[in-house]
């Protein structure tokens, strides 16, 4: 299955494709009316949700349950190969409860030595309460509960708050659920669990330990995979199924987790609570009938298509400072394309509007071409598709003149100028009091000085009195 979604990613490569695009639901109506009560349908590629029905309403899961069972064992087990005794003792007391008739063996005994490897296949491919429980007690140390916690951990780690784990086998309890979104995300994680798609998706598996004391002829004790839609020749086989898991209790109908591919495209459905039988009392399998339909429906329906141009000028922005035109355009920064419904037409998707949300209400010149200007939300009927950067789709000069206008009407507003004239205002301030200091200083200086006593002028009476 890898090689299959690798070689198409390569020719995916070949579209040119925005990352920043992420879809999300897309929900567009099936051609045929569907039995089960919950359904998602989802493009393993492009990680697309195509089709979904009541994804969150809680369901019993059912055997369902052995793909987290099987995640726990495969992120906690170093060694695969690790040989295990069976001790029947373990699930013993399932084949007594009331709902015993929903049991699934492998055929696996008391004593009975098996690898960690071998029991993960009889678990995926059967539903064996041998298989899982054994494996539940071995990983949780002899403990049960414990690795259910484990479970429940798992679940809350990957987001699947509407998911309970009660056992690692699918027996009925009604406190264990879960929802087609919940599993979803829960098998999609799976399938990047080293080793598990190779797992799940395995139609047939012989034991590599014989064990002859319970098994004589070991080419006689072998697996086959339960979703019987992998046959080679059979009512509902279909071409390009595989796996993952088929999960169904008398109490609560059937559940389907397959996988299918065709010309490089891969799916997964998911398929919950599907009834056992018809209103005659028949017994059906609506769970395969859906299965086959939709993989139908979606192989025959949908293609990679472009849904927005790289070319599409989706918005004219105003610039300031330009030399010459005072707005630039703005255009998607990659062309975008996305596995889309071939009936409906791509026009349909809402790109304008409310839809582009600007960075600035103005930009500022210059402008590269292109530089970010925004993003555009993508729209079909309401759901939103992602989302791509708008960017500039030319260069915007810088105006000379303009510039130097605002750069002066700027600076008389700045802080900084404001700052600058109340210092120069206290400067000057300072400079005239010292000028005015000065000034009453020399004056002072250069006025004549009074004597406070008289000296008097004795020479000229001094010379009379000689004379005489």
């Amino acid at each position: 299955m890898k090689k299959l979604i690798a070689a198409a990613s390569g020719i995916l490569m070949l579209i040119p494709f925005v990352n920043s695009l992420n879809s999300e639901a897309i929900n567009f109506p099936l051609n045929t009316q569907i039995q089960s009560e919950s359904a998602m349908v989802i493009n393993i590629d492009s990680d697309t949700i195509i089709h979904e029905k009541n994804p969150d309403v809680q369901q019993m899961p059912g055997p369902l349950v052995n793909i987290m069972t099987a995640i726990v064992c495969l992120e906690n087990c170093e060694d695969l190969n690790e040989e295990i005794t069976v001790d029947e003792a373990v699930y013993s007391d399932l084949y007594s409860s009331r709902y015993a008739e929903d049991i699934r063996d492998a055929d696996i005994y008391d004593g009975d030595v098996l690898t960690i490897n071998d029991l993960l296949y009889a678990m995926m491919l059967t539903s064996s309460v041998e298989a899982s429980s054994t494996l539940a007690y071995h990983v949780g140390d002899g403990d049960i509960n414990a690795f259910v916690d484990m479970m429940n951990a798992k679940a809350q780690e990957l987001g699947c708050g509407s998911t309970n784990f009660t056992n690692p086998t699918g027996m009925y309890d009604m406190n264990q659920y879960t929802t087609a979104r919940d599993m979803a995300e829960i098998t999609m994680y799976a399938l990047d669990v080293p080793l598990f798609e190779d797992i799940a998706t395995t139609w047939s598996y012989t034991p590599s330990i014989p064990n002859f004391d319970n098994h004589p002829t070991q080419a006689e004790w072998y697996w086959t995979h339960s979703n019987i839609m992998m046959e080679e020749d059979g009512e509902y086989t279909y071409k390009g199924a595989k796996g993952i898991k088929t999960g169904n209790l008398s109490a609560a109908g059937r559940n389907l987790i397959a996988l299918a591919s065709r010309d490089g495209n891969n799916y997964m459905v998911v398929l919950l609570k599907s009834p056992l039988k018809d209103a005659e009392g028949k017994t059906q399998f609506y769970h395969l009938e859906d299965a086959i339909d939709i993989f139908d429906w979606a192989f025959d329906n949908f293609s990679y298509q472009v849904v927005l141009p790289a070319t599409a000028e989706k918005d004219e922005v105003s610039v300031t400072l330009a030399e010459g035109n005072d707005y630039v355009l703005a255009r998607p920064k990659e062309e975008v394309s996305m596995l889309w419904y071939d009936e409906v037409d791509t026009a349909l998707i809402k790109s304008d509007g409310e839809n582009i949300k600007l960075d600035k209400e103005s930009f500022q010149a210059p402008i590269k071409k292109g530089d970010r200007l925004g993003e555009l939300t993508l729209t079909y009927s309401g759901e939103v598709l992602g989302t791509v950067e708008l960017v500039a789709v030319s260069d915007v000069e810088r105006s000379v003149s303009k510039y130097n206008l605002y750069a002066a009407k700027r600076f008389a507003k700045s802080e900084w100028f404001n700052k600058a004239l109340l210092i120069s205002s206290i400067l000057s301030a300072v400079y005239i009091l010292i000028c005015i200091y000065s000034f009453i200083c020399y004056k002072n200086n250069a006025k004549p000085v009074k004597s406070v006593y008289a000296i008097p002028k004795v020479g000229k009476k001094k010379k009379k009195r000689n004379k005489d």
